[in-house]
Order: C-alpha cells, then sequence, then structure tokens
C-alpha cells in the first residue's frame, strides 16, 4: 500500500497572507506565552504548574502534583510546537530554553524508563494500575511525537532517547501475562510508537502500536474490568459506571461502522489506524477507516469541519444529531481529524479527504486562537448569546469568549504545534511526483526522479480563485505535478507557461508533466460565496441557511448586526455581496446577505402573542466564522433563517 511522503519542514517556507496571520505569532507570541504559562509566570492566564510537576518529579524542588493527570503532555506539545517552528526561523535562545527542558524531562525519567511526573510524585507505586483514567500511555505518546519532531528538526537525540527508553519500557510491559489485554484508555500511543519506529526503524514499536489496536474492544475486555484488579488505583474518583463506547473499546476496532464516544480519543485512534493499514498493507483495516470517515462526514461533521456534539463525555453521539448553541465541537478533535485526513490523503491519493482537511484547519482550527495569539476556544459553537452561557447550565460549557488558558489545557499547546507544522498539510511527494494539497502561499523543494526541484507557490485563497505554482528545475526531470482541484472550484481552468488554457475537473488532483521546459502552472477558478442547506434530518438546521465561500464558513457578530440574530432571516434569492475589507481582522473579505429582521413591535407586551410580529427590510455582514470573537464580545451564528 503506498503512501505519499510529507515534506520536510526544513524545506518549506510559508509566505501566505491569510494563515501567515497565525504562523508568523508561533515564535513570537504564542510559543513565548506559553511558556511563561506552563512556568506559572503568566498572571493573566490559569496556573498550570506542568514545569514546577517535573522539578518536583526530578527532585528538585518540594511540593505537590498540581493539576490534571496528563499535565505533563501541555510540555510535550509545547515542545513539539518549538520543534516545527526551529525549522523555518532559527532561534538560539528558545533552542537552549527547549534544550534545558528536555534535560529537565531526563531527569524527572525513572530509571526503568518510566515518565509521568502525576504518578512519580502522587502514586508512586500505582504506574499503570489505572489506565483507563491514568492517561501515562496518552502522555507517553505525546513525548513520542515531540521527540521525533525534535530530532527531525534539530538533529539533537536527547529526547528521542529518553522516550525510546519510556517505549522499551512500554513494550517489555504490555507484553507481560498480567497486561497481554491492555489498551490505553484515552488513545495517542500508538502515534506516537508509530512515529517513533519512524525513526528509529525499531520494528517492535510498530508492532506495539498495532497489539493496542488490535486488542481494543476485543474479550476479555481490560478497560471494562480494570477496576476490579487488586492494585487498581482510583485517579478521578468517578460515580458513573464505565461507558466502554466512551472509549471505543465497546467492539473490536475493525467492527466499528460508527464514530462513536469521545470524539478526540476516536480521531486519534483512527490517525493510528490509518497508518498501521499502511504500514501493514491491511485493506480490512483501510476500509473501516474509509467506512469512519464516511460516518463522520456524512452524517456527524458540523460544517466548520468540527465534530464531538455532545459536551458530556465530550462525544459523538447519533447520527444527524448536531446542535449549534450546546455542541462541544473541541479543538483537538479537529486537530485530529485533521491529522486523520491528511493520513487518507496519503495512503489513497483521493481529494475528498483533503476536502474535510481544509475546512477543519481553515475554520474550528483557526477558531480556536485569537488573532494574538494569547487566549482560546476549547469548545467551538456555531451559535453564541453570551448571557445564556450560564455556569452550572446545560450550555455551561460554552464560553463566549476565548480564554486565557484552561486547568485542562489541551488545545492551546495542541493548536500551536498545529499551526507551526502547517507546511505537512500543503503538499506530499513521491518518487516521480509532487502533490499540492492547499493552496497555500510558499515555497519548497522537493526531489523528483532523484532531482531536487525548487517550487513557489503565489495564490489569493481563499477570497479568491487564483494560484500560480513556479518550477525551478534547472537539471533534467521528468515526472509529474498535481495540483489539487477543490471540489468548490467553479469552472477551473489550467495553464502550463503561455500554452493553451485547458478546462478540468473540481475534487480532482489535476496532472500536469513535469518537464525542464516547465516554468508555471496558473489555476483559476471562480469561487461565489453560496447558500448551503442541511441534510433535513439535521433538525436543529431546518428552514435555516448558512453561507460559504471557498473553503471558509461565514458567521454573523453581534459587532455587525446588533442582538438577537436569531430574529434575521435571509433572503437567499439574492446572492450576498462579497466586500473586501483591508482595513478590517487584518484585510479580509466580509459579505453582505439581504434579508428581513423580525421586529418586536411598540406597544406590544407578554411573552407570546397572536399577533405576527412585523418585519423590516435589513441586510446582515458576515465574517469568517474562524475570525468571530476577534473584536469584541458579543452574539454568532452560522446557521440563519430563511425567509
Amino acid at each position: 500500500m503506498k503512501k505519499l511522503n510529507t515534506i520536510s519542514l526544513n524545506e518549506i517556507r510559508l509566505t501566505d497572507d491569510f494563515f501567515g496571520k497565525y504562523t508568523e505569532l508561533v515564535t513570537k507570541e504564542i510559543i513565548p506565552y506559553q511558556w511563561r504559562v506552563l512556568n506559572n509566570r503568566e498572571p493573566s492566564a490559569e496556573k498550570s504548574n506542568c514545569i514546577e510537576n517535573f522539578k518536583i518529579a526530578s527532585g528538585e524542588a518540594e511540593g505537590e502534583f498540581y493539576g490534571f493527570v496528563f499535565q505533563d503532555t501541555d510540555l510535550a506539545k509545547w515542545l513539539e510546537a518549538v520543534a516545527y517552528s526551529l525549522s523555518y526561523e532559527k532561534n538560539e535562545e528558545l533552542e537552549r530554553m527547549a534544550d534545558q527542558a528536555i534535560e529537565l524531562i531526563g531527569r524527572a525519567q525513572r530509571p526503568d524508563g518510566y515518565l509521568d511526573t502525576y504518578f512519580i510524585i502522587k502514586e508512586p507505586e500505582g504506574k499503570f494500575t489505572n489506565l483507563r483514567e491514568g492517561h501515562e500511555l496518552y502522555t507517553a505518546g505525546h513525548f513520542m511525537e515531540a521527540a521525533v519532531a525534535y530530532y527531525e528538526v534539530t538533529g539533537k537525540d536527547r529526547l528521542l532517547s529518553i522516550m525510546e527508553k519510556n517505549a522499551d519500557l512500554i513494550c517489555e510491559t504490555f507484553h507481560t501475562k498480567v497486561y497481554e489485554t491492555a489498551v490505553p484508555g484515552h488513545q495517542e500511543v500508538e502515534i506516537g510508537l508509530i512515529r517513533l519506529y519512524e525513526a528509529t526503524g525499531k520494528e517492535k514499536y510498530l508492532a506495539m502500536a498495532k497489539d493496542f489496536i488490535d486488542r481494543r474492544g476485543t474479550e476479555p475486555n481490560y478497560l471494562i474490568h480494570e477496576h476490579e484488579h487488586q492494585n487498581w488505583t482510583d485517579v478521578f474518583h468517578n460515580p458513573d459506571p464505565f461507558f466502554p463506547a466512551y472509549s471505543q473499546c465497546d467492539e473490536p476496532v475493525r467492527q466499528q461502522k460508527t464514530a462513536r464516544g469521545h470524539a478526540v480519543r476516536a480521531v486519534y485512534m483512527y490517525c493510528a489506524m490509518a497508518d498501521l493499514a499502511a504500514a501493514y498493507d491491511d485493506k480490512e483495516l483501510l476500509d473501516t477507516c474509509r467506512t469512519l470517515y464516511r460516518n463522520i462526514t456524512e452524517r456527524q461533521m458540523y460544517l466548520t469541519g468540527g465534530i464531538g456534539s455532545s459536551g458530556i463525555y465530550e462525544r459523538f453521539t447519533v447520527d444527524y444529531d448536531l446542535p449549534n448553541d450546546r455542541n462541544y465541537a473541541e479543538s483537538c478533535a479537529s486537530i485530529g481529524l485533521a491529522l486523520f485526513c491528511r493520513r487518507m490523503a496519503q495512503i489513497t491519493h483521493e481529494t475528498r479527504y483533503l476536502e474535510t482537511m481544509e475546512t477543519a484547519l481553515y475554520n474550528t482550527v483557526l477558531a480556536g486562537i485569537a488573532m494574538d495569539g494569547k487566549s482560546f476556544f476549547y469548545v467551538n459553537p456555531l451559535e453564541v448569546v453570551p448571557e445564556f452561557c450560564m455556569d452550572f447550565s446545560s450550555i455551561g460549557h460554552v464560553k463566549p469568549v476565548r480564554q486565557k488558558w484552561f486547568g485542562c489545557a489541551c488545545c492551546p499547546p495542541n493548536i500551536a504545534r498545529t499551526l507551526a507544522s502547517l507546511g505537512a498539510y500543503l503538499c506530499f511527494t513521491e518518487e516521480k511526483a509532487v502533490y499540492l494539497n492547499l493552496h497555500v502561499s510558499c515555497s519548497f523543494s522537493a526531489t523528483i526522479s532523484g532531482k531536487t526541484v525548487r517550487f513557489s507557490v503565489k495564490t489569493r485563497m481563499p477570497f479568491y480563485g487564483e494560484t500560480e505554482l513556479s518550477v525551478d528545475n534547472p537539471e533534467q526531470t521528468s515526472g509529474t505535478v498535481f495540483i489539487r482541484i477543490p471540489a468548490y472550484a467553479k469552472d477551473p481552468l489550467l495553464q502550463c507557461d503561455e500554452g493553451e488554457v485547458m478546462k478540468t475537473d473540481a475534487g480532482i488532483y489535476a496532472a500536469v508533466p513535469l518537464t525542464k521546459e516547465l516554468k508555471t502552472i496558473r489555476l483559476r477558478f471562480s469561487m461565489p460565496a453560496e447558500y448551503v442547506y442541511a441534510d433535513p434530518q439535521v433538525r436543529a438546521d431546518v428552514g435555516k441557511v448558512a453561507v460559504k465561500k471557498g473553503p471558509l464558513v461565514y458567521a454573523m457578530e453581534e459587532a455587525d448586526n446588533g442582538k438577537n440574530l436569531a430574529a434575521f432571516f435571509a433572503d437567499t434569492g439574492i446572492q450576498p455581496k462579497e466586500v473586501f475589507e483591508k482595513e478590517l481582522l487584518g484585510g479580509t473579505m466580509t459579505l453582505l446577505v439581504e434579508g428581513w429582521r423580525l421586529l418586536r413591535g411598540d406597544g406590544e407586551s407578554g411573552l407570546y402573542r397572536i399577533v405576527r410580529p412585523e418585519r423590516e427590510r435589513t441586510s446582515a455582514r458576515l465574517i469568517p466564522y474562524c475570525y468571530w470573537n476577534n473584536r469584541q464580545p458579543g452574539e454568532m451564528l452560522v446557521w440563519m433563517r430563511e425567509a
């Protein structure tokens, strides 16, 4: 099973106006801000204690463990973000800080390779006695990913050695009789083990990842019965019974046909399943991945690429249950979805996975971070009325403004590592071809037929359908350039150099032969704003419309349209008017939608009336969903009522 390669981040430079608003903040603002938080030096943010936990675990400080059982992962993802940022922006001081953090991690590690500050400090006899809740393997997976990233970018193997020692312990422990059916409660270590295998070539790491996937949901079901073990360590003291589907362990993974349970756990597991399908040429496992992808995108995904419709258990529920004002759509879940789709595109070479990946990245992932890089959304609703977001209510998990940090802070550093590694999503290569996935301005080098070819991409996306790919091929090289034609492209046209303008289809990779003479490939297509309708089985969206332009979902905000956005009815007989406003939000395309607004009526009283409300003709201004809440707090609405 042939898997396309991502290009080394050392070979890619982003120059994009749209994503650059965020990626330029990674080294300048996001990483320094998060480092201050991890060290309890940011007064505006909730206490983290992450670094202090490592100091206590290493014996260099005294105190009690503070935070969630998986608090260590905030440092792992921060290190991964640092690694990726160093690939395009050298920073000796930042690298020195990262090296010092890695040495601290090494000093906290136990002689046998064990590494988890919660159990080292708080439950020294309790390691691997609560896989359901303990998150030790989840934590290990994130540190493995960080170790490989840091090694690939800097060439330094200190963290890699630390995590190899940890992985060796895991491989040894989970092949003993006591743990021969055990699996992690929160999937992630599978991804880390596969990454470690790719970096070291040690097949036992790949085999351990496969074992964890193959064991999951089989009998005897370890996670269901784990609390019956004599040495069980109760971490959360949760009075509710264990819910097997929550951890996707209610049936073997190859039998799973619908996405279920905790959304982040699910898509992290699907990432590993896709990797293993490619590594072992496992067509059955790949077919399962295809089935689960279809279930998500055709029945359980928000227009914005958000997944997980319930705040209770942060989970998938059932098909078509997609409420807009009380959903979860965790930022981490959309990051996991993008990672899963990237892998599926690498394996299948099918662009439909890239469409979903693009949707998640442009909308939910970017919405998760403010444009100053210093506040974050954990939950990403599609409708917000701030005063309704009350604590101790069914909507209490929804925040009407981005938060400076979270007690459970998995999302902020996850967003940081995603933005820092954006280049890994842009293009793929194989022996005789290069694939352009996202229309993002950048430059990169790729090895094609044994020769280095340099490319540069200039695009006006996501507001205008114009992309130009330039080729610098000083040596004779044969191969193919595949350019993704988005599914939303209208009347796409391709032109090579000054040659004939050719029509092409949308929703495919267009193939262009690479020759020494080829210098420029131009792609143009129209991309008008369009009204979007949900399947009528999505009860929350019946009688409503949303607006998309290319990959971007648009939203109304109170800042532009006043309060009670739900009283606006869109006139879909009139095409939205597109207006580029260079002074707004760093320069963005806004949309003006014609319609009516219901009026409360002077002199009318009573909560319910028999008189139909009057309405007035008006228009609504919409901005890209990812930009909402970057000006002032207020209402937000994606799905509008249709007149």
